[in-house]
């Protein structure tokens, strides 16, 4: 009997999950995991455990539950994994990380790091929890390598619900951009190749976070906020003539003011130009930007609490279609092209779309327990399934390519046209529905072993 297309796609997901199992240490945790992600992957209105346990082992509910709850499996040797294979797929020096967060919305106030916070899905304020998470993407194919809880203040000062919950002791408050930067170094030390760290303004108007990258030497294209002071560049520093009486002044005099970004590059009407920065689904995205190296008020503090000039950087400014204004620093070399700047500022775009359909497709927003260890659990295999639904896509998207490129090479033998591959085969969207193989809803899978 031929093989069915489901088949084909279990048998790949277990060889591509081979070098992740290898990493559990218990039999039985080796036996659950692929039937969660099987759970995450399969259609179905609802991903929490006991409906993906109903459709994929009917009767073992309780062993799925604790598979992900309480399971005491380690979550660090997985994500070791998970970096090395998002790499083999879209790792590289022309690749971007991008750093931003996602909110999970919670009922109640016992869900671990639940409160009442801006959550980007709703555009308001909302009792949610809210995950820091990186993006490894190249040629517009993202892919998830990190999700790591951002425990609120009031959570870390409260013994009982960190109790409750089973936050790990050694967890303590860090605002998310230090998150980012300690996620940023498990990446990096995991084997990850990416040649630019993008972040919204959330990150990017913490000096802090900024320094983390420029110690790192890692180049950067982050949001700021209109209000981020800035010199302009050819600031210099002098030092204050002598007073005849009192303290000598102790810092240097900057020989321009520092003012701030909105107020520095929108009085240069003239430099703004319109960009398309890629394709659309109604035609090519556009929006107008700017760009001037300035130096950046973040050096040491000076008289009246204000900042010295530090790095020269790019100051970006961004005019979109509906009246929004945006801006941005970038510390890339002086000789970079307004272009390139625009379209690695707009490539942060696929960390909102991935985001969307971890949850939409993957579940990511429905587990239903309270701890840390199962949020991070569900939060990590909601990570292994995107990975390897992505390997599917590219995958397929390969073969597209070869069989193309084999209708071409007839074609030329033959002494006739063969249709453009890009016009046969057009270049697929980075976050397209679930392969086909994977819309029927099988029969409950047989337990293993």
């Amino acid at each position: 009997m031929p093989e069915s297309p489901t088949d084909r796609w279990e048998q790949e997901l277990e060889r591509w999950l081979e070098p992740f199992l290898a990493r559990l240490r218990r039999q039985a945790q080796r036996r659950w995991a692929p039937f969660y992600l099987k759970g995450l992957i399969l259609p179905g209105a609802r991903k929490s455990v006991e409906p993906m346990a109903a459709r994929v082992a009917p009767g073992d509910t309780q062993q799925l539950h604790h598979f992900v709850s309480t399971s005491p499996w380690a979550t660090a040797p997985l994500e070791e994994e998970l970096v090395k294979a998002a790499d083999r797929l879209v790792g590289g020096p022309d690749a971007v990380l991008v750093v931003d967060d996602t909110a999970l919305v919670k009922q109640g106030r016992h869900s671990v790091g639940v409160k009442r916070q801006y959550c980007g899905q709703l555009g308001k304020r909302a009792n949610c929890q809210s995950l820091v998470s990186l993006t490894l993407a190249r040629a517009e194919v993202p892919v998830c390598v990190g999700l790591r809880l951002f425990l609120p203040e009031d959570w870390c000062g409260d013994p009982w619900r960190r109790a409750v919950a089973g936050v790990p002791k050694t967890i303590g408050y860090r605002p998310k951009w230090r998150i980012a930067l300690d996620e940023i170094d498990r990446v990096l030390a995991s084997g990850a190749r990416f040649g630019c760290v993008l972040a919204d303004a959330e990150y990017g108007k913490a000096a802090e976070f900024r320094a983390g990258l420029a110690e790192r030497q890692l180049a950067y294209a982050v949001g700021i906020l209109p209000t981020q002071k800035v010199y302009p560049a050819d600031v210099t520093l002098t030092r204050p003539a002598p007073k005849p009486t009192g303290r000598p002044r102790k810092h240097p005099v900057p020989s321009a003011p520092s003012v701030p970004a909105a107020e520095l590059i929108e009085a240069r009407p003239e430099a703004f130009r319109a960009i398309s920065w890629r394709a659309g689904t109604k035609g090519p995205l556009r929006a107008a930007f700017a760009a001037l190296r300035v130096q950046v008020a973040d050096g040491p503090v000076a008289a009246r609490a204000q900042h010295l000039p530090g790095d020269e950087a790019w100051l970006v400014a961004e005019h979109r279609a509906n009246g929004e204004r945006k801006y941005y620093l970038s510390n890339l070399p002086a000789d970079v092209s307004l272009e390139v700047l625009a379209a690695l500022i707009k490539a942060r775009w696929m960390c909102e779309q991935i985001h969307q359909q971890m949850k939409g497709e993957l579940g990511l927003g429905h587990f239903e327990g309270r701890s840390w260890r199962g949020l991070h659990h569900h939060a990590l295999l909601c990570q292994l399934a995107f990975a390897f639904l992505q390997h599917l896509r590219l995958r397929e998207r390969g073969e597209k390519r070869g069989r193309a490129a084999g209708t071409a090479a007839a074609a030329d033998a033959a002494g006739g046209a063969a249709p453009h591959p890009r016009r046969a085969h057009p270049r697929a969207p980075a976050l397209p529905a679930l392969p086909t193989a994977l819309r029927a809803s099988p029969s409950a899978m047989k337990l293993a072993g």
